[in-house]
Order: C-alpha cells, then sequence, then structure tokens
C-alpha cells in the first residue's frame, strides 16, 4: 500500500493487483524466523504492545512513543501517539482502545513490563500491577502475560508496530503536534487499516470486526481513572511544588500532607486529608512562574498586615540623640 501510494503521487494509474502480482515473487528473499500461530476466536483476546519512531512533531525532531492494541481475531488495532511509556499512559491506551472498539475482550495479553508485571516465575503464578488488576476488575476482561523470552507469543501486535512505522509514518512524516499526529492516526485507522485484506484470512479486516465486536464485553458506566497520585507536605508559604513549578493551596494546610491528582492532560488536582478537592490547576513549565489563586492566600496576607503601629512623636525623639 505504501509503495502504491508513492507511484500514484508519480502518476501511475494501474490497480493494486498489478502491482502485487509485481511484487509476489520478491516475498520469499525475506528471511523469516519459523513459528506457530495461536489463533483466538472472536472476542477473546486483545494484545498490546509499544513502539517508538523518531518524528518531527512542531517543528522538531522527537521520539514518538506509540501504544498498539489487536484484537485476536479479527486484527483490527487502535494506536494512540504519546510522549512516555510509563504506567498511566500504559493504562490509558488499553483503555481508549476499548473505547475505539466499543467493547472489551475476555483476556488482554501484555509483556512483562512492571506497568502490568511486577513479577513473573517460571512454572509459578504471576504478580500483577495491583493498579492494572484494578483495570482488569473494572473492565472484567482476564489478565495474561508472556512467557518471560517470548515476546513473540503475542507477535500479532508486534507485526502492527511494524505495520504502523512502514505504512502510517512512512506516508505521514511531519506533525503540528501529538494531537494533529493522533487525528491522523484516527482518520487512517479507518479509513485504510480496517479496510486491509488479511494475508492470514484473505478477508478484509473490517468484515471480521464486524463478527468480533458483537462478541465483545460491554464497557463499564465509569471510565478508568489513568491519572497520576502523588502525596505532597503543603510548605509554609502555601504553595505545593510539581514538576519543576509551585501551586498555592488554601493557607490552611500549610505544613500538612495533601494528595495530588495530575491527569495526562496536565490538569492538577489537589484533596486534603478528608479527599475533598481544595485546589485546581493546569500545570505550567517553570518559566510560567508560580500559580497562585489569590483566595488561597488572603489570610496569610491579613496576618503579614497586622504590624505594630507607632507614633511618629517616638522616631522625632529618637532624633534627638543623634
Amino acid at each position: 500500500m505504501v509503495i502504491l501510494r508513492a507511484i500514484e503521487a508519480e502518476g501511475y494509474v494501474g490497480e493494486i493487483s498489478i502491482l502485487r502480482d509485481y511484487i509476489q515473487p520478491k516475498r520469499p528473499l525475506r528471511a523469516r524466523r519459523m513459528t506457530v500461530r495461536f489463533e483466538t476466536g472472536p472476542g477473546v483476546q486483545r494484545q498490546q504492545d509499544w513502539g517508538q519512531i523518531v518524528s518531527v512533531i512542531g517543528g522538531r525532531e522527537q521520539t514518538v512513543h506509540f501504544a498498539v492494541n489487536t484484537l485476536g481475531y479479527s486484527r483490527h488495532f487502535h494506536v494512540w501517539a504519546t510522549d512516555s511509556e510509563d504506567a498511566e499512559h500504559t493504562y490509558e491506551s488499553i483503555v481508549r482502545a476499548f473505547e475505539f472498539f466499543g467493547g472489551v475482550p475476555r483476556e488482554v495479553l501484555v509483556d512483562n513490563q512492571k506497568s502490568a508485571v511486577i513479577a513473573h516465575w517460571v512454572g509459578m503464578a504471576v504478580q500483577f500491577n495491583p493498579r492494572f488488576v484494578d483495570l482488569a476488575g473494572q473492565y472484567g476482561f482476564l489478565p495474561k502475560a508472556c512467557r518471560p523470552y517470548r515476546a513473540r507469543t503475542k507477535g500479532k501486535t508486534e507485526r502492527m508496530v511494524e505495520y504502523v512505522k512502514q505504512h502510517f509514518f512512512v506516508r505521514y512524516r511531519a506533525f503540528e503536534s501529538l494531537s494533529h499526529l493522533n487525528q491522523l492516526l484516527e482518520q487512517w485507522l479507518q479509513e485504510e487499516a480496517i479496510r486491509r485484506i488479511h494475508g492470514t484470512y484473505k478477508a478484509e479486516v473490517a468484515v471480521r470486526f464486524a463478527e468480533e465486536q458483537a462478541q465483545l464485553m460491554p464497557l463499564p458506566a465509569v471510565r478508568f481513572d489513568t491519572a497520576y497520585r502523588e502525596r505532597r507536605f503543603v510548605a509554609w508559604d502555601g504553595y505545593v511544588d510539581v514538576r519543576g513549578n509551585r501551586y498555592s493551596v488554601p493557607a490552611s494546610l500549610c505544613g500538612q500532607a495533601v494528595t495530588l491528582r495530575i491527569t495526562l492532560a496536565g490538569e492538577l488536582v489537589v484533596y486534603d486529608g478528608e479527599d475533598a478537592r481544595i485546589a485546581r490547576h493546569q500545570l505550567q513549565p517553570a518559566r510560567a512562574g508560580w500559580q497562585t489563586v489569590p483566595a488561597h492566600h488572603a489570610g496569610l496576607w491579613r496576618t503579614t498586615l497586622q504590624v505594630a503601629r507607632r507614633d511618629l512623636s517616638v522616631y522625632e525623639e529618637e532624633g534627638q540623640w543623634n
């Protein structure tokens, strides 16, 4: 498909079948590893993996991390590009994929990254990350981990990582922002990726996805919270330090511990010891300066302004001794 788009831009007007006939004899020249393919029924399994690529975002090169979630039966997949592969972004990619598919498969197969697997002993049970277990419980799927050193267990989604690199990131090479990149990804998934003919089944992915979607479990009523959670102590000047900048909280909490909730979109919400929301900010770079809500520190200012008043005659008397 990438070659077809390229030669169409050069004026090619023929059918893709002619191009396939030309390429087919050359495919055996590529070295392949022998493997046994494991297939699952519709709605049974979804595989997840991360890929990386250097691309141009907002006029400068940077590493783009993209999560690929693939349904085992139909091979329909979802891609989400971001700037990190940490646990919170991993959970967000899984939730976004469920929402994109319109349902939840019965199993989710992951690699042994710490966001999902704490420990995996040969011949023993897997110890999953508690937050990943919470995610599984809320959405009703069974968490499964690949055997150590056997990443090809989730070969379906690994293949899709390469597919995204060789198709989407060859066709699109520069983006205004990560948001723009994800908009183009969603469009490409719906207009092209789902229309491809799968090599194993010789059927359009969209047709098999229609069969699989009907077998997916429904989404829960409440979305899983993928935000960061952190504990901080409020400084005596009524601010908390967060990612290189400072943010105000009510002065009554000076010296006390608070909980921070930081969304992937950069919203900071502060909760007191009773889990009541007491402040909200949008994260800003350090160069933007400290972020202050005047009402938070009104009490501090009143205390500061209560200074002793002295009659001016005192200073006149003092001056007589000079």
